[in-house]
């Protein structure tokens, strides 16, 4: 005898790549993701270390662990300890006129890592990404690069250690022979194994990626680090969030929330203010409240709600003094002689 089999739903399979990331229903596996990209836990031990040489208190975003695992960083802080210097490396694609708050969290610490640890930054503007993997003309995908600078410049950035660069006015010279140098080492099998590309895509697509690996060496950059081609680059990076199931972790009702509680592990207005609250002594207050019943889910969001205005509002003014004359300043193909100091 034979018996038809009951039908398994089939599990999502975890992708995460620069243009794509999902996930099942319980959102990304992280330490999945450390395994995938052979990165190690960013441990209480590293994160002190960080406090130690840059004589100032760690990042919340690292002290809750939000920024979570690296490669090499351990590399880059013991030449630091021996006073060699390193350079950092982030970007964006400017596909919107702003940036939101996830946009943000990225430049928030690369923010702080050019504070504490004093060194130059190299922003890139994939513009031509942007209008290879969306339908943007080659002008408006510029105009959304320079709009994004000035959310950019909002965060601080110190100008005497920061270029900002779009791909369509700067690729060429010696960045593009490390373009070169990069695309004939990769396969396009390999290309297709890490990045997921179909026979669909064009062949604008399949090329692209070496333009954003080369800002990753110095000589990229002659008019910075003629030189010194053996400096570090450090790269902080995020992922775009799951959110598709993301809810309230408070109860359906005032009685049941003061007899039960909220479930902080999936609350939203939590996972916000863990972000963006700095104090961590009231933030363990609100958790404790929240999750013993003491406090209801309409006081947490009225807390996010301050918490947002006020980092939103700081934002938009120091967005209005951006003017067209700092972006070019920012974006000026020029040496940085104060970089490192």
């Amino acid at each position: 005898m034979t018996a038809v089999a009951p039908e398994v739903e089939k599990e999502e399979e975890q992708v995460v790549n620069p243009w794509e990331v999902s996930a099942g229903k319980g959102g990304i596996d992280y330490d999945k993701l450390v395994d995938q990209f052979g990165c190690q836990r960013l441990d209480a031990a590293t994160i002190d270390r960080v406090a130690r040489l840059t004589g100032r208190p760690p990042h919340r975003f690292l002290r809750r662990g939000l920024f979570f695992a690296h490669r090499d960083f351990n590399e880059i802080l013991d030449l630091y300890e021996k006073g060699e210097k390193f350079y950092l490396y982030t970007g964006r694609g400017p596909s919107s006129e702003a940036l939101h708050l996830g946009h943000l969290v990225p430049f928030m610490f690369t923010k702080y890592l050019q504070d504490a640890f004093k060194v130059p930054l190299v922003i890139q503007l994939t513009d031509d990404e942007k209008f290879l993997w969306k339908n943007l003309t080659v002008n408006e995908s510029k105009r959304l690069a320079r709009e994004n600078a000035k959310d950019i410049i909002a965060c601080g950035f110190d100008v005497e250690k920061t270029f900002i660069f779009s791909d369509f006015n700067f690729v060429g010279g010696a960045f593009y022979e490390n373009m070169v140098k990069v695309a004939r080492c990769v396969t396009y099998n390999k290309a297709v194994g890490i990045f997921g590309f179909s026979q669909e895509d064009h062949i604008g697509k399949i090329s692209f990626p070496p333009v954003q690996a080369v800002p990753s060496f110095p000589s990229s950059f002659p008019h910075l680090f003629s030189g010194m081609e053996q400096l570090r680059c450090l790269i902080p990076c995020a992922i775009d969030q799951v959110n598709k199931y993301a809810f309230s972790g408070g109860q359906d009702s005032e009685e049941l929330q003061r007899e039960l509680g909220a479930n902080l592990e999936v609350d939203v207005p939590i996972k916000y203010l863990n972000f963006f609250l700095e104090d961590d002594n009231e933030l363990e207050l609100i958790k404790k409240g929240y999750g013993d019943g003491s406090r209801l889910t309409v006081e947490v969001k009225n807390l996010l709600g301050d918490v947002l205005y006020q980092l939103i509002e700081r934002h938009k003014r120091a967005r209005a003094q951006v003017t067209e004359e700092m972006v070019d300043t920012f974006m000026a193909l020029r040496p940085l002689p104060n970089m490192f100091g």
